[in-house]
């Protein structure tokens, strides 16, 4: 997840930037959207023609520099040959959560931009969808050849099933109606293992699981009648944790008197697209902000303490 996260956040970042405001469907039907990224839209092929190369050309240079930064900085130890690694039973299973969270933010990033290219609807979709798979997949590569990890074969579905994800949603309802989201908290446990779990705030935020909530945000206001009063910017949110992880193995978080255990949350987020605002740049902050949830009561129950309830949860 720690590499997920940052790809997400760049990708995002990227897309807002590439953003330009919503205008009519190609069909003629008026966007009943205005703070969302941009749909399918009918652009001069002079404009199509310019920005696509240049979305092209910005995401494979971004992209390797990327990895070679990674490669060089990050898997800075002894090489070995390829070799795979189960860890799909470790840290309660949040990294997966978190490859799924990136590669769907990715795949969802790549479909705006095309979009905003002039890439008809349903091909953005595909050539976009996967591009979160794309992305994240060679990192195996990477991981692969480190003598402390080693390819995983569950981060590789985890890293699938965020990309289906999200081209099942656009082909299905033309928009994101179940958004993943990312939020995070400091904990006591990383200054028990600080060269894994994080010193400085932003390792923590890489690092450190025992911080991390992932969330599953609903858009109930799409399947309701026009009619209805619910505001689409409120949304019911469901999330996953897990707490007391310093160590993989049972007996080394045994002795410092740790039993892990796994955490479920029951929220509400607001989604910030949905705020209509003129603003170009707050339409920028609102897109790279979506892929985060923000602070609000939650209800948690977890199989040591039952249900607590949060006055703010983050």
């Amino acid at each position: 997840m720690r590499i997920c996260f940052l790809l997400a956040t760049l990708l995002s970042l990227a897309t807002a930037q590439a953003q330009a405001p919503t205008v009519a469907r190609a069909t003629g039907v008026p966007s009943t959207t205005p703070a969302l990224a941009p749909t399918d839209t009918l652009l001069p092929a002079s404009r199509f023609n310019h920005r696509l190369p240049v979305l092209a050309g910005g995401l494979v240079v971004s992209y390797s520099a990327t990895m070679y930064l990674l490669s060089q900085g990050w898997y800075t130890g002894e090489r070995s040959r390829f070799h795979w690694f189960d860890d799909s039973h470790e840290w309660k299973q949040m990294d997966k959560a978190g490859h799924f969270w990136g590669a769907f933010h990715e795949s969802r990033g790549a479909v705006d931009m095309l979009r905003w290219a002039g890439v008809p609807d349903r091909r953005a979709t595909w050539y976009g969808g996967f591009v979160g798979f794309l992305l994240q997949s060679p990192i195996e590569l990477l991981d692969g050849r480190d003598p402390q990890y080693g390819a995983s074969a569950t981060d590789l579905a985890a890293n699938f099933l965020g990309s289906a994800g999200l081209i099942g949603q656009q082909l299905a309802w033309g928009e994101v109606r179940l958004m993943p989201k990312y939020s995070f908290h400091t904990t006591r446990y990383s200054a028990l293992r600080p060269n894994v779990l994080g010193r400085s705030l932003a390792e923590k935020h890489l690092k450190d699981y025992n911080g991390q909530t992932y969330w599953l945000c609903a858009d109930v206001g799409a399947w309701l009648p026009a009619t209805s009063r619910w505001p689409r910017w409120l949304q019911p949110a469901v999330g996953y944790g897990a707490q007391q992880m310093v160590y993989n193995d049972v007996d080394a978080n045994a002795a410092l008197g740790l039993r892990p255990y796994r955490q479920y949350y029951l929220s509400f987020d607001v989604d910030l697209r949905r705020i209509p605002t003129r603003s170009k740049l707050l339409k920028r902050v609102f897109y790279v902000a979506s892929i985060f949830h923000l602070p609000a009561p939650a209800l948690e129950w977890n199989p040591r303490r039952g249900f607590v309830a949060h006055g703010l949860y983050y």
